[in-house]
C-alpha cells in the first residue's frame, strides 16, 4: 500500500513546472467544488444529523476524508475542513433552481479544467490521471500540501518528495519545442 511520500512522489513527477502548479491552485479547487455541487443532488436536510445534507457528495467527500487521513492526520484533518466547506456550498447551490444549480456545476468544472490543461501545456506533460486514477484524488492533496511548503510547513515530506523527482522549475517552451 502506498504512503504519503509515494502518493505526492508519483503525482509530483507530473508537475514539476510552477506555471503548472499554480494553475493547479486555482483548478483544482474549481473541479473540486464543481464536483461537490454535482453530487449534491439528490439531497436532503437530515434533522436526525443536526440538519446536514445528506447527499452522494456528502459520502464521496466522507470516503476521500477517510483516506486522506489514512495517509496522514494533519493533511486528513485539513483536507476533510476544505471538502466540508465544499459541501456547504454544494449544498446551497443544489437548493437552489435546476439551471442555477447545474450551470454552477458543469461552469466550474469545465473552468477548472480548461486552467488545469493549460497547465499541463506548460508542462509538457499529460495529467497524472492519464496514467492512475488515483492522480484524481491525489491532485487536491498536492494542491494543500505545496500550499504547506509554500508557507514553510512540512519541510521534511518535501525533500522527501523532491528527493524522488527533483526540484520545481520553469519549463523553457522555446528550447523543449526544438
Amino acid at each position: 500500500m502506498k504512503n504519503l511520500v509515494d502518493h505526492l512522489s508519483q503525482y509530483a513527477a507530473y508537475h514539476r513546472d510552477t506555471r503548472n502548479i499554480v494553475t493547479h491552485f486555482v483548478g483544482i479547487p474549481l473541479i473540486v467544488i464543481a464536483v461537490a455541487v454535482l453530487l449534491s443532488r439528490p439531497g436532503w436536510t437530515s434533522w436526525s444529523l443536526g440538519g446536514i445534507w445528506v447527499s452522494p457528495a456528502l459520502l464521496v467527500s466522507l470516503a476521500a476524508t477517510l483516506f486522506y487521513l489514512r495517509l496522514d492526520a494533519f493533511f486528513g484533518v485539513l483536507m476533510g475542513v476544505l471538502l466540508a466547506l465544499c459541501l456547504w456550498l454544494g449544498a446551497h447551490l443544489a437548493q437552489q433552481s435546476t439551471m442555477v444549480w447545474l450551470s454552477a456545476g458543469v461552469g466550474l468544472f469545465v473552468l477548472g479544467w480548461v486552467i488545469q490543461f493549460v497547465g499541463h501545456y506548460y508542462e509538457g506533460r499529460k495529467p497524472a490521471f492519464v496514467d492512475d486514477l488515483t492522480g484524481l484524488i491525489i491532485g487536491p492533496l498536492f494542491v494543500v500540501a505545496e500550499a504547506a511548503f509554500l508557507l514553510g510547513m512540512r519541510k521534511k515530506l518535501q525533500h522527501a518528495i523532491e528527493a524522488r523527482v527533483g526540484k520545481t522549475h520553469r519549463r523553457d517552451l522555446k528550447k523543449a519545442a526544438v
